[in-house]
């Protein structure tokens, strides 16, 4: 998937747009792993800090949290949203 790096909407945000759809359609499902920064990096050809403000995104939303030394999982679907937890 390519990122329109020269439009209105920064590479990150475009990039949690895309992670929160994998997530609200089911394709990332509730206690799986996003991918690493690293088949992040891979996929999208950004930066390592593009990805992790892209997560923080999705942190700050609460669909997804850090579980130390095993990487970034979902956690739910917010209220009035596609997700829930559990």
């Amino acid at each position: 998937m390519t990122i329109d790096r020269e439009g209105p909407v920064p590479p990150y945000r475009q990039i949690a747009d895309i992670l929160r759809a994998r997530i609200e359609d089911g394709s990332i499902s509730t206690g799986r792993r996003i991918p690493s920064l690293v088949e992040l990096e891979t996929e999208f050809g950004v930066a390592r800090d593009t990805l992790r403000k892209a997560v923080k995104v999705l942190k700050d939303e609460g669909l997804v949290e850090t579980v130390t030394g095993m990487g970034v999982y979902v956690v739910g679907r917010r209220a009035g949203g596609s997700v829930d937890s559990g």
